[in-house]
């Protein structure tokens, strides 16, 4: 029985016909229940009001290792892994993280299995087993977890700002975890942390400390039967909650200089205020209002006059690390190497922005667009995956009071001055701490952070020494924005004429294909633009690729101030490279997108080089071209693998080579060049009508190829983009070795890669059904049991219609040549389980693949993203998800099994193997090794993967040409 149904009215947006229900459980459980009538997926969240704070003096990371611990297995259900083995076979995903005051457990499934999921799940709170051996595996997991970390940036900053922090405050902990902390420390003190693990778990998970959300396609009436059913067995030890109060910084920690060595080349300061948390007036939004100011980017910003300057790239402004007792606000600029040398400007320009701030008062207009913006955004706001949608309800649920457990902070309403100034006031220089990141400070620093090996050093900055900061600042006409003219008056839904259920060719030229697809299923004030600007020219060599790239890039720059009231306003754009030009995207409020859209087309047409703008973002590619080496190790054996398959793709190295040389003389000449000739593929959806649809494109194609003087002409049939694909040759494998780019990163890397078909319903389906059957087995057994890595996925791989699948595994144990070893040894002992597996299982296998094709798209966004695949890869198969269903319902069990046989089995004469190994250094002693040894039978070793692409055949390209036909 549950304590109580409250029938409160939770605040729900009013697009939203879901329907909610608040109940709480006789042991305190607090749950909302929501019935949502045309889910396909169902979902759970359970947030535990315990977090890495409650962790006890000299156990580092043990909330982290708890969260670990409750996947493996519970006394109803005490198989290993089989909870996660349930809802991976059965459609599903499972995860969870700590955070500094709670703990969230979710997942999803498909909706016929749920109530079976939601036991299983219920049991991580009832009674899970944490066997002592279970436990000294995992430890290695959360150790493999915190390695993957210690070269990040992000990671690395974040630990220094809590480092410098009191020590007796839990802020300043080390929150993940690791070998020493969970295993060495413990030892030596004779610690079991086996008990201390159960201690934890006894002493501080509570009933009455948790909040759960269940989504479901069943009645509330059902779903709350459900949930008393499986959670009433939660102990409630009625804890009281935990408390941390007082600040994590005292004067000490105050008006501080840090500088800091990153890993990554760049500059960046962090300028970071102690603050009253906002949440203490969540319905004023203090913070949300000055972080809407300091942050904007339109003219007279803060951002405006920096990026004018040539001193910055990017500024973010807002709410950082919060609790209920303390916040920081944040201040996080991207510098540019003339900007590095201008720090003390910069500091003296941002404290004069909040000084214009201080004389302009809080301005109710600003608020009141603010709070108009904020509330069409909540009240349209796309659905999202339920998994998603449970973790924001559940974790609000721990801060909110129960109407407001949707919207949380979304909806400032109440205009309060004095809050807002209350704010204002504390971001003065008493209060700031300023962190200055740059490689330049290398061999300049005197401290070392312990977790990650940072070196800073530390000065202390008085607030005469920033009033003089100020005072000697540039003189600029910094300026509260403009009223935003992108606001949305009109969101009315217009009628599709048709039921269209797919895309179809709306027009064709020789200038421009239109595919276009009315909303009939989101009702929502929304549309989607893509035009790809197929520009042969733009291809050819490494420097035409990188000359488009930063044509690209200096439009975005350029559009910047002006297109930043529309992302505020809920219209987001982008312009991005592509293999064969470049791409202009459009998405939110349809009332002004056109107006947007014209804008851009202006600007490409109008495209002029700007020296200053040019210097700026070719340092800014430079840099990102070098940051490459410091990607994961596992992202650069993908990385390799794309190589070694795409056709016509060059890699970042030639790319960095000819960067420095290029000059504005040669973006200047190329950008007309590459315009010159083009093919446009475009596609509109959403609450567009078919006659607006054509004139958009319409006044496209006539700006670019009508008039006197057109800028573009159309392409030759030989022009046409193809996408190739190298066909590896059946019974072979291949091996890509490479040492690691970061000489300082322990992990190594293995993508193990199985190319199997050309794009086909049937042979679709019996791989996708191998990899839904394989995934859990392979992450229980090279994960759980061997421990090879933290990051250990197998997943299928479509490059342009060609299919495979893959094991991607990184490592600081093993290197890749042995974890290669295992992925062939977990192959070996899958054979056995794929023969033994019973016809009611291959059944329920088929129908949970089923269900996972005909999950219905969330919003307009995804529903795009999935044609607008099929129209970049050449498949237009938009009936996909159908006629894959189709032939899913007639596959055989002894089908599947002559699949792998074929294809995937250890030894299969038709079996094509891509092993692409990258070596940390903790194995460069193997990756030298293997150079000296023989090469098996059936095996190439590849040493320049161009002379390899070159000497293979490729695949037919799905892609090429205005009919699209097969080459």
């Amino acid at each position: 029985m549950a304590v109580g149904r409250e029938d409160v009215e939770i605040l729900k947006p009013r697009i939203d016909k879901r329907e909610y229900r608040r109940i709480v459980l006789r042991n305190s459980l607090q749950v909302l229940l929501i019935s949502d009538l045309d889910t396909d997926k169902c979902a759970a969240s359970m947030n535990v009001g315990v977090g890495s704070f409650s962790d006890p003096d000299g156990l580092e990371g043990l909330a982290h290792f708890l969260e670990h611990m409750l996947f493996y297995a519970s006394e109803k259900y005490p198989l290993e892994d089989s909870y996660s083995k349930y809802i991976t076979e059965h459609g599903g995903s499972t995860n969870a993280f700590t955070a500094s005051e709670m703990t969230n457990y979710y997942f999803d499934v498909n909706s016929d299995c749920f109530e079976e999921a939601l036991d299983r799940f219920a049991q991580f709170f009832i009674k899970p087993l944490m066997s002592a051996d279970a436990t000294m595996r995992e430890i290695k997991a959360v150790d493999s977890e915190n390695q993957k970390n210690l070269l990040s940036d992000a990671w690395r900053m974040n630990q220094l700002q809590k480092h410098l922090s009191l020590e007796s405050h839990p802020y300043h902990k080390f929150s993940t975890g690791n070998w020493d902390t969970l295993d060495v420390r413990p030892k030596a003190k004779g610690v079991d942390i086996r008990q201390e693990l159960l201690k934890f778990y006894e002493d501080k998970y509570s009933a009455n400390l948790m909040h759960l959300v269940v989504y479901s396609k069943e009645s509330l009436d059902k779903i709350q039967c459900l949930v008393e059913d499986k959670f009433q067995e939660i102990r409630n030890s009625d804890r009281s909650r935990f408390q941390f109060p007082g600040q994590p910084c005292t004067s000490e920690h105050l008006q501080i200089l840090v500088r800091a060595v990153p890993i990554k080349q760049g500059h960046k300061l962090r300028i970071v205020w102690l603050i009253t948390p906002s949440i203490l007036h969540y319905k004023e939004g203090p913070c949300r209002y000055l972080g809407h100011l300091i942050g904007h980017e339109g003219e007279g910003s803060l951002f405006y006059v920096l990026k004018k300057l040539g001193w910055a790239t990017g500024l973010f402004a807002g709410e950082g690390v919060w609790t209920s007792e303390f916040s920081f606000f944040n201040v996080v600029i991207d510098l540019t190497d003339a900007g590095q040398d201008r720090m003390q400007d910069i500091v003296g320009l941002l404290f004069k922005y909040i000084q214009l701030l201080q004389q302009s008062g809080i301005c109710k207009w600003i608020f009141d667009e603010l709070s108009a913006v904020c509330e069409t955004g909540f009240h349209y706001q796309d659905k999202i995956s339920p998994i998603d949608y449970v973790v924001n309800i559940s974790s609000n649920m721990q801060i909110y009071p129960p109407k407001d457990w949707l919207v949380g902070s979304l909806l400032p309403l109440d205009f309060n001055p004095a809050i807002i100034q209350k704010i204002l006031n504390e971001l003065s220089p008493e209060n700031v701490r300023i962190f200055w990141e740059s490689k330049k400070f290398e061999g300049l620093t005197d401290k070392v952070e312990p977790w990650y090996g940072t070196a800073y050093s530390i000065e202390k900055v008085s607030s005469s020494t920033i009033q003089a900061w100020m005072s000697s600042a540039p003189n600029e006409n910094l300026h509260l924005p403009a009223p935003n003219v992108f606001i949305p008056k009109d969101l009315s839904i217009k009628n599709a004429q048709e039921e269209v259920k797919f895309p179809v060719l709306l027009r064709k030229s020789s200038y421009s294909k239109l595919w276009y697809k009315p909303d009939t299923v989101f009702s929502t004030p929304k549309a989607y633009f893509k035009i790809d600007f197929n520009c042969p020219h733009a291809g050819n060599s490494p420097e035409t690729e990188v000359l488009a790239d930063l044509f690209a890039q200096l439009l975005v720059d350029y559009l910047n101030e002006y297109a930043y009231y529309a992302r505020v306003a809920g219209l987001l754009y982008g312009i991005s490279h592509t293999d064969s030009g470049f791409e202009v995207t459009l998405v939110g409020y349809n009332h002004k997108l056109k107006i947007l859209l014209e804008t851009i087309i202006d600007k490409i047409v109008k495209f002029e080089v700007k020296p200053d703008r040019f210097s700026v973002i070719k340092e800014m590619v430079i840099k990102d071209y070098q940051n490459f080496k410091f990607q994961q190790p596992y992202q650069q054996a993908m990385y390799y693998c794309s190589l070694i398959l795409k056709d016509q793709t060059r890699s970042w190295v030639e790319r960095l080579d000819v960067l420095p040389h290029l000059n504005v003389e040669d973006l200047t000449k190329f950008a007309p060049m590459m315009l010159s000739q083009a093919f446009l593929e475009c596609y509109i959806a959403g609450n567009i009508e078919r006659e607006e649809a054509e004139t958009m494109v319409q006044h496209v194609e006539d700006v670019f190829f009508k008039g006197p003087n057109p800028i573009c002409r159309p392409l030759f049939p030989s022009q046409f983009l193809t996408n190739r694909v190298v066909k590896l040759e059946r019974g072979m494998n291949y091996c890509y070795s490479k040492e690691g780019l970061n000489p300082s990163d322990e992990n190594s890397a293995l993508v193990h890669y199985i190319q199997v078909h050309q794009d086909d319903f049937i042979l679709n389906v019996k791989l996708q059904l191998f990899a839904l059957v394989a995934k859990q087995p392979a992450f229980h057994e090279l994960r759980s049991v061997e421990q090879l890595g933290y990051i250990t996925v197998l997943m299928q791989r479509n490059d342009s219609g060609i299919c495979g699948v893959q094991f991607i595994i990184q490592s600081t144990v093993k290197g890749p040549a042995h974890i290669d070893s295992r992925v062939e040894a977990f192959l070996k002992m899958f054979e056995s389980k794929l023969y033994e597996m019973t016809n009611d299982e291959f059944k329920s296998n088929v129908n949970a693949l089923i269900d996972m094709k005909l999950e219905k798209h969330k919003n307009l966004r995804e529903e795009s993203r999935f044609y607008w695949r099929e129209i970049t890869d050449g498949t237009l198969k938009f009936d996909r998800r159908e006629a894959e269903v189709a032939a899913l319902k007639k596959l055989t069990q002894q089908e599947l099994i002559e699949f792998f046989n074929e294809n995937v089995k250890v030894g299969a004469t038709r079996k094509k193997t891509l092993s692409v190994q990258v070596h940390g250094n903790q194995h460069l002693a193997e990756y030298h090794s293997q150079k000296s040894e023989a090469v098996k039978p059936n095996t190439i070793q590849i040493d320049d993967i161009f002379s390899f692409r070159r000497s293979q055949p490729l695949y037919g390209s799905f892609r090429g040409g205005i009919g699209h036909v097969k080459l």
